[in-house]
Order: C-alpha cells, then structure tokens, then sequence
C-alpha cells in the first residue's frame, strides 16, 4: 500500500533509539503481561456466557438482551477505568477493577435469576477488559522510548491470543464435563491473582494520579483521537467479525460447529507464527517521531479483505483460510493503533486516551453482528464480503487525514513521570 504523503518512511533508527531497544524492560512490564495472557487464558466470562445463560434458562431474546448489556459494560469500563486511572492511579484502578471482577464473576457463576444474571452481565462487562487502558497508561509511563513500547505492544497482543487460544480449548471441554459454573469461578480467581500480583508487585508511585487527571472536555475535541477512533473501529469490525459473523455463516452452510473451532485453532496458530516474525519489524517502525499511521491503514485494508473474503467460501478450508489471512493486519493494527495512542496522549491523561480507544473494540463486537446481520438478510454471504471489505477501505481512508493531522502535531512530553522513574531505578 503506498504511504499517504504526510506519511513519510521513518529513518535508520538512531544509535540511542537502537540501544534505548535493548534496554532491559522494567520488572512491572513482566508483571502485566504475564497479568494479562492470565486473565485471558481464564477469561471464560464472554465467550461462554450464552452457554451459561442458556444453562440457568435463559434463551431468545432475553439471553440477547443480557449480553448486550455485557457490550454496554464493556463499553462503560474502558471510560471509567481509563479517567480512573488518571484521576485515582494505575495501581488503585488496576487492584480495585480486579477485585470488583473476582466478586461480580464469582456471583455470575451462582446467580439464576434473570434480573441478577442482567446486572452481573453488566458489571461483569465493565470488569471484563478493565485492564487493557491501566496496562497501557502503566507502559507508557514506564518505557521512555517508542520503540520498546512498540514491542511490548506486540508481545501483550501475543499473550491476549495465547490466552484467547487457551481459553477456547479449555472451556469447550471443560463446560461439557463440568458445566459453565466453574469456568466462571476460574475467571474470578484469575482476576484475584492479578488483583494480588498488581498490589504486591507495582510499585507505590503507579498509585499517585498524574498532575491534573483527564480531561474529558479537551480528549472528546482531540480531532486525532476521534480519526484513530472512527478507524479503529472500522478495523475492529472485521476482527469482531471472526466471533459472531462467522459462526452464523458456517451455519448457514450446514457446517459443524467442529469446522469453526478449526477456523480458530488456524487462527491462532498463526499469530502465534507471525507476531515473533512481526514485532521485531514493528518496534523498528516506532524507532522514529512519525506515528504509525500508514500502518494502520494497511491493518485496515488487510482485515477487511481478509475476513470479508469468508464470504467468497462455503467450505472449512476457505474459512480457515480467510481467518489466517486477516492475522497480520490484527497483529499491525494493534500495535499501530497502541503508537499513535502513545504519541498523540498527553501526559496526564494517558489512561483516559487509551480508554477512549479501548471502547472501539466494544464498539466492534456491538456492531460487527448488526453490520453483518443486514448484509446476510438483503444480500447474502457477498453483502458480507462487501461490508466487511468496505469497513477496511472506509478505515484505510480516514488515516488520509489523521496521517495529515499527526504530522503537523506537536508530539507531547513522554518523559517518564519522576515517581515512576525513581521506583524503577530503586527496582
């Protein structure tokens, strides 16, 4: 894809971006990410809450209702926990959200009323991927240079997938032997692990707020982050696509529910390939000042085309196929998107910009099946594959701006706040 003109090749790296490269990551950088493949390896809560739902009677439209409030928690977490982290500290908002989630899963495995099953769903929902905008204030803060920030990105991406992977497998044999309840109870105890790692292991400072909290006023008139949000979202769309577009198709072509678990076995099988293959190249491409946009753009038409083209098959194969296609552009867009995050955020709202941004993917997961199921209702498999691709053009065209508009910007300070930086020299 040629690069839009305000999108210039970024330079050699420079000898301290080189070395800043190989600079030891800071020990809370080990403590999140193994925090993060933990949650997601036990993070049974969402896919398998229809099946916990359908065990306590609850099915049709109720079931549906149900979870989308799960969406509209998810979606109201990623705001109050990424303002909270600004405005109350990392470690606070990061202890407080897994402790809640460790309650709310653990009442979500016992309760069968439906008005409890609906406020668990929506609690539960905010708790969910609570993590995701604290775990990316904390390295913004912690790492100094983009490169590395870059990396670790990568790498977090990897261990989501990892755990992702695992928590499918486990979950598909263990809720046919045991039930969904104690899924349900092993999410809880995950999320009281990483509620005890974070408490024990980050240090004091990630408890004091940076100077001023966030400012919602100033971050919802930011035109850059409203662009990275509009394309995000049109990127996501496809990603979110995989889980609730999919399956309705494989249906559709009377395929067994054996064919889809392939599709996602190949699917992970091959981030798991190709993130080690692409980080390194990614970290390379944050070396410089220039966000990632071009990238992002890319991402976008890559996911897309790539999930759009399941549309084009009827057979397992191509499914499968389709899914590995669109791996590459999950693993840039993630990366990407964390970049210009980073270099666009100010200081002192670092958690309430990555909580903006972690909504486009409940935004994704709310409208990938509404896009989806108006295209499989007037046109098809191939309205799909229009859809889909259009999602990925529409995101590519909107970086044409944000590149623009990224490029004019002044980048703001990224210095390491002093309290973190003096605990992490004492570390």
């Amino acid at each position: 894809m040629t690069p839009s003109p305000a999108h210039t090749a970024p330079s050699a790296p420079s000898p301290e971006a080189a070395a800043a490269a190989r600079t030891p990551w800071p020990p809370l950088i080990w403590v999140l990410l193994v925090g993060t493949f933990l949650i997601r390896s036990a993070g049974f809560a969402y896919p398998f809450l229809a099946y916990h739902l359908a065990s306590r009677g609850v099915e049709g439209t109720w079931a549906s209702i149900v979870l989308a409030l799960f969406g509209a928690g998810w979606l109201t977490g990623q705001f109050v926990c990424g303002a909270a982290a600004d405005r109350i500290g990392r470690r606070t908002t990061l202890v407080g959200a897994m402790a809640a989630a460790t309650l709310v899963f653990s009442v979500l495995a016992q309760t069968r009323g439906l008005t409890g099953l609906a406020l668990c769903a929506f609690l539960g929902g905010i708790c969910y991927d609570a993590p995701r905008p604290i775990v990316s204030a904390l390295i913004a803060d912690s790492v100094p240079d983009e490169p590395t920030r870059a990396k670790i990105a990568g790498w977090r991406h990897f261990a989501v997938n990892l755990g992702a992977a695992c928590t499918g497998a486990a979950g598909g044999l263990l809720a046919e032997s045991v039930g969904t309840a104690p899924l349900f109870w092993a999410n809880a105890v995950a999320c009281a692990l990483f509620a005890a790692a974070a408490l024990r292991f980050l240090p004091a400072t990630a408890n004091t707020s940076t100077p001023g909290g966030g400012y919602y006023r100033a971050a919802f008139t930011d035109v850059c982050l409203l662009l990275l949000w509009l394309v995000s979202v049109c990127a996501l769309i496809p990603v979110a696509a995989l889980y609730s577009v999919l399956p309705v198709m494989m249906v559709e072509d009377h395929l067994p529910a054996s064919a889809y678990g392939m599709s996602q076995v190949a699917g992970a099988i091959a981030v798991l390939v190709l993130s080690p293959l692409l980080n390194p190249y990614l970290a390379r491409r944050a070396s410089g000042d220039v966000p990632m946009v071009g990238l992002l753009a890319l991402s976008a038409v890559i996911l897309g085309v790539g999930m759009g083209s399941a549309g084009l098959t009827s057979h397992p194969v191509g499914y499968a196929a389709a899914v590995v296609i669109a791996v590459p552009g999950e693993i840039i867009a993630f990366v990407a998107a964390a970049n210009v995050v980073n270099l666009i955020a100010p200081a002192h709202s670092r958690g309430l910009y990555a909580g903006i941004w972690g909504t486009t993917l409940a935004v994704a997961v709310i409208g990938a099946p509404l896009l989806a199921g108006w295209a499989l209702h007037t046109t098809g498999h191939g309205g799909v594959t229009l859809a889909l691709t259009a999602c990925g053009v529409t995101g590519a065209a909107a970086c044409l701006p944000l590149a623009a508009l990224v490029h004019r910007r002044p980048a703001p300070t990224n210095a390491v706040p002093l309290p973190v930086r003096v605990a992490l020299e004492r570390s």
